[in-house]
């Protein structure tokens, strides 16, 4: 499996790994592009559960976000889920500078107590997403921040202060 199968979507809050997401969006978007949600988010989660385990218990959640995944996939707008605390992107294809700016934020949000997730995009499909035109780049509660270097911890933690509030 190489790792751009693996695609994670929020499910309540949650960041969960999905095997081969992409895959059956690109399958069902001929059939299903016009179909009410609930037959996207029945069918989404017929296909997804072959791959990937789902809990009876949460069925409901995992369709809800697959259909805004799906719908993404679309290009139609949709509702991003409520994320609580702080979201921090660093953008960069996986170098030494990019691993120590992830490190450097973690430690800092450590420090701080502050709430919130961390996710390091390497993908160079996602990071052209964000158009930055540099490694690493860091963003924080969708704010560009850092483009290009590797910012000291002192200006990290006063963004994330800002970001705080």
């Amino acid at each position: 499996m190489r790792g751009s199968d693996v695609m994670q979507i929020r499910i309540k809050g949650n960041l969960i790994g999905i095997i081969s997401l992409e895959k059956v969006m690109e399958e069902i978007a001929p059939d299903y592009a016009r179909r009410s949600d609930e037959e996207i988010g029945s069918e989404m989660i017929k296909r997804i559960s072959t791959k990937n385990y789902i809990p009876s218990s949460a069925e409901n959640h995992y369709a809800i976000a697959l259909v805004r995944e799906f719908k993404r996939f679309m290009g139609q707008p949709v509702e991003e889920e409520a994320v609580s605390g702080i979201r921090a992107l660093v953008l960069g294809p996986g170098c030494a500078q990019c691993s120590r700016l992830e490190m450097d934020v973690r430690e800092v949000m450590a420090e701080m107590k502050v709430p919130g997730e961390i996710i390091h995009v390497s993908d160079i499909r996602e990071i052209g997403k964000y158009g930055v035109m540099g490694a690493p780049a860091l963003i924080i509660n969708e704010k560009v921040v850092s483009v290009g270097t590797t910012p000291d911890k002192s200006k990290i933690r006063r963004w994330l202060e800002e970001a705080a509030g």
